[in-house]
């Protein structure tokens, strides 16, 4: 399928919002692809996708969804027939039954990984100093206080809801694993992507490639897109998987 025949939508993850996607879009747009990045709320994950599905009813045609860290779950359960592919961007990826926590925590994690627990009012936001430690170790200083700036706290909730069966069990999907990446250890994005039949690349990334490896993201993503035919029609759920 030609770039210029399929939407991209990009979704954020936890303590970040769309302009962490700005090195993305730009170029993407540049080639004349129609890009939107989907606001999350991050009160749960129910609302959540539901704002993914709002921001899928303004767009006609085929997407590939862009998912990264904690919205690789949001990508997931999704039911839009729109969607022909999906691209997890150093993203989680809870099978049915599992909860977002499960696989997060699923390995030891990083030395330099924060501490994470929710405030009074049941959000959890990010350490300021983790944005350089550990959350885009490879950006500068000045977008590392800007992740910082813009950052939106995840509800706890969010990560404690098992989850439905997942689209990527029925869509093609591509899996970057970060092997720099101290917020969701590289051991487990590659759990996930052998347990998905993703198609994966690793590079040596942090956790946010988006910000500090646009060019990888980009490339991924058109890969997506050109392999796009191959999924046009859904496929019948493999209820045995």
């Amino acid at each position: 399928m030609s770039l210029n025949d399929v939407s991209v939508v990009l979704v954020h993850g936890a303590w970040a919002d769309g302009s962490s996607w700005t090195k993305v879009i730009g170029p993407l747009r540049a080639e004349g692809i129609r890009v939107v990045a989907a606001p999350l709320p991050l009160t749960s994950l129910a609302d959540d996708v539901a704002a993914l599905d709002r921001t899928l009813g303004r767009i006609d045609g085929p997407v590939v969804l862009v998912g990264h860290a904690y919205a690789g779950a949001v990508i997931a359960a999704t039911q839009s027939e729109k969607v022909r592919s999906l691209v997890y961007v150093a993203a989680l990826a809870p099978d049915e039954g599992e909860t977002v926590a499960d696989v997060f925590y699923r390995a030891t994690p990083h030395p330099q990984a924060p501490l994470l627990a929710p405030d009074k009012d049941g959000v959890v936001w990010l350490p300021e100093h983790a944005f350089a430690e550990a959350f885009a170790q490879h950006a500068s200083n000045e977008e590392q206080a800007l992740l910082a700036a813009v950052q939106r706290p995840i509800a706890a909730a969010c990560i404690g809801v098992a989850v439905d069966r997942p689209l990527w069990k029925d869509r093609p999907s591509w899996l970057l694993v970060a092997e720099q990446d101290r917020m969701i250890n590289p051991a487990t994005q590659r759990f996930m992507a052998e347990r998905m039949k993703a198609k994966l690349h690793s590079h040596a990334v942090d956790h946010t490639p988006g910000v500090t490896a646009p060019g990888i993201v980009i490339d991924i993503i058109r890969e997506a897109i050109r392999a796009a035919p191959a999924a046009r029609t859904p496929q019948p759920a493999d209820q045995s998987q």
